[in-house]
This record gives C-alpha cells, sequence and structure tokens, in this order.
C-alpha cells in the first residue's frame, strides 16, 4: 500500500503540506479513521443512555426547557446562570420530540460529537492518523464527567470548535469560489459561518469570552494578514448575528434580571461558595459531588495513582498543556505565518488557553474534563511536532501514531480512572454486565440514579406527590436545612410534569439560594409542597458553602407545613396546612 502521508523530508517544518486528502482512496482512508472514532463512541453508548445522571445539573437541564415550553423565561422566572442558547435549543427538541430522558441526551450526544469531530477535522493537516489519535483521546475525556447531559458548556464549545473549523477552513480554500456564477468566494461564507457558531457558543455560555476572544481573535489576526481586512466583515457580521438573540432575551427577562442571572450572581454571589482549593489537594477530593455520588466501578487493574493524586496530576497536566500547545501556536507562527498547521497551533492554543479559567474556579474531576477536552485532545498535535527531530528517521505516519500512543498512556497511566476506567466498565455494562443503576419514574418519565438505599424513598415519595398533589400543585425540592443550599435533586420536577416548581431555585447554590434576600421564604408561604432531602447532608468543600445561610425559610416550614410523610433517612414529604 502506497502512504498517503508526506515523508520526513517533506515536513521538516511546521505546516509542511499533507497529502492526507489528495491521493486517490483518501476518502475512503478518511472514511475509516472517522468510523473508528464512531466506534470507540458507539460502544459504551447504550449504558449512557441509561447510566446514573447528575440529578441537580441534569435535573435542571431537564426541567428548565419544559418551563420555557410553558412560558417561562429565564432569569426572571428562575434562576439560569448562564445564556439563554442552549435552553431554547432544547425547549424546541422537547416541542417536536417530547420532554424525555432520552431527548436531552441526544441532545447531549450530538454536542459531543460536534466536539470530537471538530477536534478531528482541525487536526486533519497533520493527517488521518493524528487526527484520530486526537479524536479518540477527546472521546476518552469528553463522555464521562456529566455523561450524556446536555449541559449548556458542551453545547458552546462545540460551536466554538465549530467556528474555528469554518475559519481555519477559509483561510486554507481562500481562493475556492461556490459553483454558481456571481457566488462570492467560498471563504466568505465560512467566515460567516465561524462568526455565527462563535457568536451562538457565547450565547450559551458568556462566560466563554475569554476563549472566543483569544481563538477567534487569533483567526481574524490571520484572516487580517493573508486575506485584508475587508474579510474581516462576514466574521463580524455572523459574530453579531450569533450574539443578537441577547437582545431578545433582554427584553423578555428584563435588562436588570438578565445582568442579574448572568452576570451579578455567578460572578459576585456564586464563586465563593463553588470555588475549590488551587491547586487540588493531594490527600482528599475537595469536590463534595465526588465524595458523596462517586460512581460505583471495578476494580482498576493497572498500578496508578491514588484519586487525589490523579486530580492532582490532571490539573497540572492540563495547565503545563494549555502553555505548552499556545506557545507552540504562537512559536509555530513566526516561523511561518501561511502555514495552515501553525495558524490552526495558534487559534486553538490560544483558545484552550482561555477556557482555563473554567478549570483554575473550580479543579474538580468535571471541571477538568471539560476543559482538558480541547486541551489534552489536540495534546498529541504538540507531541508530534516535539517528537519531528528525535523521531525524524521515523515516517510522519508512524510518528502520529508514536504521539497519540504517548498521550493515550498518559491518561491511562496518571488518570485512568476518570477517562479509561469509566469507558472500560461503561462499555461492560452496556453489553449487560453488573450495571450499578437504578431509576425514579413517574408519568412515563424516567431518571436514572446509582444504587442506593434513598431511592426507594424518592419514589415513594414521587408516587405520594402523584397521587395527592393537584395539577399545578407548586412543589419546592430542597435540602430538609434550608440555611444550606448546596445541592438539590431538581430531576423531581422532571418526574412531576403536572406540578410545577415552587420557586425560582430549581438549581440550588450557596450563597444565592439561601441568602437573605433571595425570597426563597416567600416562594414557601405560596407554594403547596415541600420535598425535603436529607441525601446531600455530608456535603463538605473547603468554600463558602460551609457557611449557614438565612433561617428564615426554615421557619416558614415549621410555621407553615404539615408532615406528610417521613420516608426513612433521607426524604421527608410536607403539605401546606396554615
Amino acid at each position: 500500500m502506497v502512504s498517503t502521508e508526506p515523508r520526513p523530508d517533506h515536513a521538516a517544518t511546521v505546516g509542511a503540506p499533507d497529502d492526507a486528502g489528495a491521493a486517490p482512496g483518501s476518502r475512503t482512508r478518511t472514511g475509516a479513521a472517522v468510523a473508528i472514532v464512531a466506534l470507540a463512541v458507539a460502544l459504551p453508548l447504550r449504558e449512557l443512555f441509561r447510566h446514573q445522571g447528575a440529578p441537580m445539573e441534569e435535573g435542571f437541564m431537564l426541567t428548565f426547557p419544559e418551563m420555557v415550553l410553558h412560558g417561562q423565561v429565564p432569569n426572571r422566572d428562575f434562576l439560569h446562570l448562564y445564556g439563554p442558547g442552549s435552553l431554547w435549543v432544547l425547549a424546541g427538541a422537547y416541542k417536536v420530540f417530547g420532554v424525555s430522558l432520552a431527548t436531552e441526551r441526544t441532545v447531549g450526544l450530538l454536542q459531543h460529537l460536534g466536539l470530537v469531530f471538530g477536534l478531528f477535522t482541525l487536526v486533519l493537516p497533520w493527517g488521518r492518523r493524528l487526527a484520530t489519535s486526537c479524536a479518540l483521546v477527546a472521546v476518552l475525556i469528553t463522555l464521562f464527567p456529566v455523561g450524556l447531559a446536555a449541559m449548556a458548556w458542551n453545547g458552546a464549545v462545540a460551536l466554538a470548535v465549530g467556528g474555528l473549523v469554518a475559519g481555519l477552513g477559509a483561510l486554507r480554500h481562500a481562493d475556492e469560489r461556490w459553483p454558481h456564477r456571481g457566488a462570492a468566494p467560498a471563504s466568505t461564507r465560512r467566515l460567516a459561518i465561524a462568526g455565527l457558531l462563535a457568536g451562538l457558543a457565547l450565547l450559551y455560555r458568556p462566560d466563554l469570552v475569554v476563549a472566543v476572544a483569544l481563538g477567534f481573535g487569533a483567526l481574524a489576526w490571520n484572516v487580517d494578514r493573508r486575506l485584508g481586512r475587508r474579510r474581516l466583515r462576514p466574521l463580524l457580521a455572523g459574530a453579531v448575528v450569533g450574539v443578537a438573540p441577547y437582545l431578545v432575551h433582554a427584553a423578555m427577562a428584563g435588562p436588570g434580571h438578565a445582568l442579574r442571572g448572568m452576570v451579578l450572581d455567578p460572578v459576585f454571589k456564586l464563586r465563593g461558595g463553588r470555588s475549590l482549593p488551587v491547586p487540588p489537594s493531594l490527600d482528599t477530593l475537595d469536590g463534595a459531588l465526588h465524595k458523596v455520588a462517586r460512581l460505583v466501578l471495578a476494580p482498576w487493574p493497572l498500578p496508578h495513582l491514588d484519586e487525589p493524586l490523579q486530580v492532582f496530576a490532571w490539573f497540572f497536566a492540563l495547565v503545563g498543556a494549555a502553555l505548552l500547545v499556545a506557545g507552540m501556536g504562537v512559536a509555530a507562527i513566526r516561523r511561518d505565518p501561511t502555514s495552515a498547521r501553525a495558524q490552526t497551533l495558534l487559534c486553538v492554543g490560544l483558545f484552550g488557553l482561555g477556557l482555563l479559567p473554567q478549570a483554575l474556579q473550580r479543579p474538580d474531576p468535571t471541571h477538568l474534563g471539560w476543559v482538558s477536552a480541547v486541551v489534552i485532545g489536540f495534546l498529541p498535535v504538540a507531541a508530534y511536532e516535539a517528537l519531528r527531530r528525535p523521531l525524524r528517521s521515523l515516517a510522519p505516519g508512524t510518528r502520529a501514531l508514536v504521539a497519540g500512543g504517548l498521550v493515550l498512556a498518559a491518561l491511562i497511566a496518571f488518570v485512568p480512572f476518570f477517562t479509561a476506567r469509566s469507558y472500560v466498565e461503561l462499555t461492560r455494562q452496556s453489553f449487560g454486565k453488573d450495571a450499578q443503576r437504578a431509576s425514579v419514574r413517574n408519568d412515563g418519565r424516567t431518571f436514572w440514579l446509582g444504587r442506593g438505599p434513598a431511592i426507594g424513598e424518592l419514589q415513594a415519595a414521587v408516587d405520594d406527590l402523584d397521587r395527592m398533589a393537584a395539577p399545578e400543585d407548586r412543589v419546592i425540592v430542597g435540602p430538609a436545612d434550608l440555611r444550606y443550599t448546596h445541592y438539590s435533586d431538581a430531576y423531581l420536577y422532571f418526574l412531576l410534569p403536572d406540578q410545577r416548581p415552587g420557586t425560582a431555585y430549581v438549581e440550588m447554590d450557596p450563597g444565592v439560594a439561601n441568602a437573605g434576600d433571595s425570597g426563597l421564604a416567600d416562594e414557601l408561604r405560596r407554594a403547596d409542597w415541600f420535598v425535603a432531602s436529607h441525601i446531600w447532608d455530608q456535603w463538605d468543600e473547603d468554600n463558602d458553602s460551609k457557611d449557614a445561610g438565612s433561617d428564615e425559610p426554615n421557619r416558614v416550614v415549621r410555621d407553615r407545613y404539615c408532615l406528610v410523610e417521613d420516608y426513612g433517612d433521607f426524604v421527608l414529604l410536607y403539605r401546606r396546612c396554615r
């Protein structure tokens, strides 16, 4: 078989030509590479669709869009800390396909696929083998922090990566024209799409602005140098169109509510109760959710670090990788600003650097995974370039396999519990091996949880509410001690479609829901039912979540609610009786 990879004498610099897409049969080989990545996604997929979800995070991504369908507005009618884009998309999906866990997770899967195959496309200038390696690294990292939950962060990053694909494609095909008379150059349309996707990413997560500014700023700089300043117009126009729906949202919610919900609350109220130590602790997991609700997985047979040490090593590897890729991009663009590889390294490297604040504010496995999907996912490219001289005797295709293999081996060696072990275990469970899950169900709706003693109590509470509560009754779900709003079982709202949330704090956060001026006590005065939970009583983090908030909501429960049922150790059901 004749290799379609560039020979060593043609690959002396970053940006050397790559004929991976030019040779006969290359489409077939690229299709085979895509099939390998698709198979890697497919193996654990059956279990991912029925695996335990994050009770609050996936719960509110099920509940919020349904509230939007019922006419409620984020930031005005309920707390939502991000942009409205993901809720609008999910609401549309629910309208067409029905409100279900399967619909929500299908949207989440599409977001993951957008990121994985976007990364694959970005790396194609280096050849199929390296692109496949990067995509496989991304699969190991991105599928497991919150499973297939359609979180706004995952959607925003996938959109931004798609924007970089379109923008860098415009640079590589600057002279191509669409095949009909009078059409603008293809690069113009690609740049408009790039800007649109960047704007939509911000519509999902406005806090992605640093990463978008760095990554797309580098893209704009390259466009200016390569194509001229006039070609920046479609890029900017697309971005304006992408963020313009914020005007609609501000008009619906009110500018003050929108500003408070998306800027003031997350930046000034929430950080103190959600931040974690930097760097992570060496001897304990700092994130309470990973201590309280840890996955039940089979023992890992290979030598490994203790779990806290894995998080510690992961944190420093992530920071180092972000700096390395960005630095290599700057160096490469200085050597050859016309190189497609150098332009890609610079844009992706700076974009990854801009993602780091998400990991720095809360370096737990979930947030490290969210950032690593791009940064570590692109690390095989950096390894490939770093190994160019030491392994110059190897063909580029072989060097790509070595680079990708080194990064995959590092993940397995240093952070297996959050990558390889999860992948292996969920793949086993997809084929019927020892699934560790249970569910709570009602009215044709299902939410999957891990096995535990609280499951029966939760199901009994849902059954009783479904039987006793009237349609449109207002239900509040929260901790038994409302001075500490660490977390909530928000998925219970999804399981009670005939009732409605009686609080704006479907998502409960310390420093926000338990603040003296939150209005939670007034909401309890108007609500009809209160589901009190002791499940998260052991929440323990080294931040302001330890501080007690207002006791007024507890007094309202004592004074105005009657206990309907104490189900055991975890769940109580109250009805307002005064």
